[in-house]
């Protein structure tokens, strides 16, 4: 390499290379934003850089290393497929051009600071972690189908451009392999992240992100895989949030969070297998929530949160918190966008509630089934579930049928007391009493003998054909309860 070609920042990054160690070309109160503005005391070519990198001067005894600060950086630097041994670090630099590193292989990638138009590096191989921590770049970040063995970290990035509506994700992480974790608090992205069937071996951290998709996806993260959790703990994002088929062992903590998609879906978790969904102190979601057919251990989201359209179908979890009456869940049942009534969401929340042993919020639920589907079923049949309902509660409420019968009862006793029916043979009658008379009415299977051996007449005929109609009805739901009852134990 011919040194009189080289501006002096090159001939410093030169020297230093193969001792590992780093150069600074910051000034106080640097911006990278205007590093356009730069000299050539800052400014150091991509074809240098690259060529440094393949064949740059070795050391013994030294490890060599690029190691810069505070650069322009001018070209692209143009590392496709190539082979790199060392680490590259290049802090608070402002690249004129998007690097390129689709397929390449490198030590460690750090360009934390850095302003970039874009990032290509599908296919990249880094055997150490990957920066891009407080970067701002305007284009798309391409990581697609990259594998790395350390962390990716994120935190703090200003991914593409406000107002914009990009034509591509903003971060591109798809199919991604990532040893550890995606670290990215802080992240700001206007447009959409990717996370499609990426392998991440520890967590996914986006704590107090900011995703900004409004009428698109803000999050796409079918089919992910992460090891232990993904935390969203006061997550901002306007656009869809989908984590469909996800797998998350642990937490998925959206505590805190802002979801926003109106008119479309916010969240979307369908067919995902989560050990904990967290939803506590969010507000309120803007646009539908889906959960169909996912798997979860424990469900905290308190009733405030849930929007006007839940999908709940074949959602299954063990553990419903805050333990709350079961008149402050069920009005989430109602909540299918379509109307319909589904019986698999009460059948969970029952369970729910006689896993923490809470058998009276458990029989609200199942009666609250009864009367929704009562709603679904044609007018005779209505008709009988509400005479069931009234009587005994569908079984659910017992002790209405002995109130019913009392009632009853005490009336009939009363009305045939002051005025006795005549007797039908009255050599033969028994003495008249009211008490059993009414009882032989009421009860269609036992017989003290005075029901036959006494007429009423006019409207005591009347009463007494009213008595003996209401007491088949509740022996017959009393019967349908009792066997309800017991098919329940």
């Amino acid at each position: 390499m011919d040194l009189t070609d080289l501006t002096p920042a090159e001939r410093r990054v030169r020297d230093a290379f193969p001792l590992g160690e780093g150069v600074d070309l910051r000034a106080v109160d640097d911006d990278p934003e205007r590093g356009a503005d730069w000299g050539p005391e800052r400014t150091v070519r991509a074809e240098f850089l690259r060529e440094l990198l393949l064949a740059g001067p070795l050391a013994e005894g030294r490890t060599a290393g690029l190691k810069v600060a505070g650069a322009r950086v001018t070209g692209r630097l143009d590392l496709k497929y190539a082979t790199v041994t060392c680490a590259v670090r290049l802090r608070g630099c402002h690249f004129e051009q998007a690097p390129d590193l689709y397929g390449a292989r490198t030590g460690a990638l750090v360009l934390s600071d850095s302003v970039l138009p874009g990032l290509t590096a599908g296919q990249l191989r880094a055997d150490g972690v990957v920066r891009i921590t407080c970067c701002r770049v305007r284009g798309p970040v391409r990581l697609q189908g990259s594998r790395l063995s350390g962390a990716l970290f994120a935190n703090g990035a200003w991914l593409g451009t406000p107002g914009e509506d990009p034509e591509e994700a903003v971060l591109q992480l798809n199919h991604a392999q990532v040893a550890t974790d995606v670290w990215a608090p802080g992240l700001v992205a206007h447009g959409t992240v990717q996370l499609n069937g990426a392998v991440v071996g520890g967590q996914v951290n986006l704590d107090d992100a900011v995703l900004d998709a409004p009428g698109g996806t803000a999050l796409h993260a079918e089919v992910l895989a992460v090891g232990t959790d993904l935390h969203a703990m006061r997550l901002r994002a306007r656009g869809r949030v989908n984590l469909s088929g996800a797998r998350i062992p642990r937490q998925l903590n959206l505590a805190y969070a802002r979801l926003s998609n109106p008119g479309g879906v916010a969240l979307r978790a369908s067919s995902a297998v989560v050990g904990e969904l967290w939803l506590r102190e969010a507000a309120p979601v803007e646009g539908a929530v889906n959960l169909r057919r996912a798997q979860l251990d424990l469900l905290h989201v308190p009733p405030r949160v849930w929007p006007g359209k839940v999908q709940l179908d074949g959602l299954a979890y063990r553990v419903l918190t805050p333990h709350l009456p079961a008149e402050q869940r069920l009005p989430l049942l109602e909540r299918e966008p379509d109307g319909g009534y589904l019986p698999h969401p009460y059948e969970q929340l029952t369970a729910a509630y006689r896993t923490v042993g809470d058998d009276g919020a458990a029989r609200t639920v199942q009666l609250a089934k009864l009367r929704r589907h009562r709603r679904t079923l044609p007018a005779y049949a209505r008709l009988w579930g509400c005479l069931q309902d009234a009587a005994v509660g569908y079984g659910f409420r017992p002790m209405r049928a002995g109130l019913w019968l009392l009632l009853l009862l005490c009336t009939g006793t009363l009305v045939f007391a002051l005025h006795h029916p005549p007797a039908l043979k009255p050599s033969e009658a028994p003495a008249f009493n009211p008490l059993f008379y009414t009882l032989d009415l009421l009860l269609p299977i036992i017989d003290f003998g005075q029901e036959g051996a006494y007429a009423p007449r006019g409207g005591f005929q009347w009463l007494s054909y009213l008595l003996i109609a209401m007491g088949w009805v509740l022996a017959t739901t009393i019967a349908a309860g009792v066997t309800r009852s017991l098919n329940r134990q």
